[in-house]
This record gives C-alpha cells, structure tokens and sequence, in this order.
C-alpha cells in the first residue's frame, strides 16, 4: 500500500475494465514521471467526457452534435440498420467496410442478473424508427421506411438474449426483414475484438431469422 494520492489512484485505476493492480500501479507510477503539461492534458480530456460528449438523437452513438457522422452522411444507405450494444461495436463494423447503412445503439445488453431489462435499453426509439418514416442527413423526413434490421449483438449468452427478444418483438412489422450475424464469431466473444475479416464475412453472410 501506497500512501496518499499515489494510492487513491491506483484504487481508481484498478476500477477500470481490463486494469488490475499490478497494471494500475504501473500506469499511476508512469503518470508521476510524466510532465505536468502531459498530466493537464489527460485531465481535460476525462472531464470532456462529461462535458463535451453527446448522443446522437437517431442511433444513440456517442457524438459531439445532436446527429453523429453516420447519421448524418448523405452516402449511408437509409433502409437498412445494423444494432449494436455499445458504441463501441460501431466502430468494428465500420472497420470491416463492409456496412453501409446506419446504426442503432442499444446501451448495453438484457442481463436481469443486473436488473437491466428492455426498458434500460434503447429498444424503444428502435421500434419508433422502424415504425416512423426515416430521416435523411438533413434533418428532413423521407418517404424511405426501414427494410432491413441487423442484430449485430455480441455472440454470448446476454447477446443472444438481447437478439432472441428483438426478434420476437420484431415480427410484429410484416413488412420488415430481420437479420442475424453470420457464424464466424467465436461464441463467448465480443465484437469489439473480433479482426475485420472474420467480423467482415460474418456481416456478408447474415441470414434472415424471421
């Protein structure tokens, strides 16, 4: 045990997924070698987190404006929409190139375990989308209506979950194709850190469940 500061960092540390003592000692001791400049900086970048981040008011990603760049490209096919967990699993599929459409963020994953059920997740303003006609870049309303849902959740137990309860909410709109992530993800895995071939191939090869 430390004293002071020193420790209450590493107790901090320790807090944050992936990071155990061993690793939170190494980082608190690297930041005491650190130029006082290079410290600032880190500071003002975590309070930004609380200040200068946003969601974006049609797929929940994490955006610096009320529309995120996705959301707001001209180019991004408008009928088709890929669902995702977290913000996070946005950007593994954007790195596979092979997605063109537009997002939705769920903000987490159904866990009753933890008490999170459909009403903790954006699972309402989904079927609001489904339902409503789309969007486009400019802020304008279109005559294009949502064709295609891809449940892009994480291939583990709460995933599955999460995919097998949107389904069955799903079916609900006759019109509306639901699609599920090809196999090539390893089962217990999450998205985040699957390479982009095996998460490009699982995209191209979805195939319907309902």
């Amino acid at each position: 045990m430390y004293e002071g500061p020193v420790q209450n960092l590493i107790d901090e540390l320790c807090k944050l997924p992936g990071i155990g003592p061993k690793g939170a000692q190494r980082i608190a001791f690297h930041l005491l070698n650190q130029e006082t400049e290079t410290i600032d900086r880190l500071s003002d970048a975590v309070a930004a987190i609380r200040e200068g981040v946003t969601y974006c008011h049609i797929c929940g990603n994490v955006s610096e404006t009320d529309t995120c760049s996705i959301c707001s490209d001209p180019k991004r096919d408008l009928d088709t929409v890929c669902v995702v967990e977290e913000s996070k699993d946005v950007q593994a599929i954007e790195r596979t190139r092979e997605f063109y459409g537009r997002y939705h963020v769920l903000g987490g994953a159904l866990d009753p375990l933890k008490g999170i059920g459909p009403d903790q997740l954006n699972i309402r303003n989904l079927l609001t989308r489904i339902a409503e006609p789309v969007e486009d870049a400019n802020g304008d309303t279109t005559d294009t209506t949502i064709k295609e849902i891809i449940l892009a959740t994480n291939p583990n137990t709460v995933g599955e979950a999460t995919a097998s309860y949107l389904a069955r909410v799903l079916k609900d709109f006759p019109k509306l194709t639901v699609s599920r992530l090809a196999t090539g993800l390893s089962m217990g895995g999450d998205i985040e850190f699957a390479d982009e071939l095996t998460l490009g191939r699982a995209l191209v090869g979805r195939r319907s469940i309902l």
